[in-house]
């Protein structure tokens, strides 16, 4: 099965069908490519005097623009500097929840059956088990969520170093990229720098508890350097790549670095 704009394979089961047919995702899809899109084809027919009704020229134009975005971000992107933190007192208890379809949509998924599954330029491909995960030194920060909506929440995040886990599966960290795939046909990417820097983690909790299902349960990845878009929930496989493997709303017209 192919997502809707058949641009990367999604998983064949009928959850994901009717996750991408619902209506409320197809609302939420509509609403945020009209706010990019209007603000795009604006800011191209003043810079370039584009005909905004040739949609292949309007097109190529932004991916260009897309594409310099990102490399001049990458370029600037410093894998030392840290996001500000914050007292747990900001923590946010009650997180908002924020997703392409409503919580009455959520994947279900059985911890005790769980596997995180990974594939691509890794050593040591074996799935692991939440029990196993848990196993992982654990480390917290109180970060700031900034979403693309234009709202933003601390919280305090609890889990691995993204960095640990990709030494210790033996992944090639001189990879270009590392992708995610979601219980909920959710994909993802990031850069290996951003990958590897010290606030990039897997969590397993939120506010010292475990996740509960509506932020992400069992794993989610933290990276605080990046959009909202770009923390991916309810992570099924993690794979290691020097091909570009795009992004759910990436693939939608959405900046890949997406760096805040």
């Amino acid at each position: 099965m192919r997502d809707s704009l058949g641009t990367k394979p999604l998983p064949d089961s009928a959850e994901s069908k009717a996750l991408l047919r619902a209506s409320g995702a197809v609302r939420q899809i509509e609403r945020r490519l009209f706010l990019k899109q209007g603000l795009s084809l604006g800011a191209l027919t003043l810079l370039t005097g584009c005909d905004v009704t040739d949609t292949g020229a309007v097109q190529s134009v932004l991916n260009g623009i897309s594409r310099w975005n990102d490399r001049a971000q990458a370029a600037i992107f410093n894998s030392e500097r840290l996001m500000p933190t914050y007292p747990e007192s900001q923590a946010v208890k009650d997180f908002r929840y924020n997703a392409y379809f409503g919580e009455n949509q959520i994947p279900k998924i059985d911890g005790a059956s769980y596997k995180l599954n990974l594939s691509g330029l890794i050593d040591r491909r074996r799935p692991w088990t939440l029990p196993e995960l848990y196993q992982l030194p654990q480390e917290s920060q109180v970060t700031r969520h900034v979403c693309v909506e234009g709202w933003s929440m601390v919280g305090k995040w609890t889990g691995v170093p993204f960095r640990t886990f990709l030494q210790c599966i033996g992944a090639d960290l001189n990879a270009k990229y590392v992708g995610f795939e979601c219980a909920d046909g959710y994909y993802s990417s990031i850069d290996m720098a951003s990958a590897l820097h010290p606030q990039t983690f897997l969590t397993f909790k939120i506010s010292d508890e475990i996740l509960a299902p509506r932020y992400g349960y069992p794993l989610k990845l933290r990276i605080p350097t990046k959009l909202g878009f770009k923390n991916p929930k309810w992570i099924t496989a993690i794979f290691v790549t020097n091909r570009f493997p795009g992004g759910f709303w990436e693939d939608r017209g959405y900046n890949w670095f997406a760096g805040v």
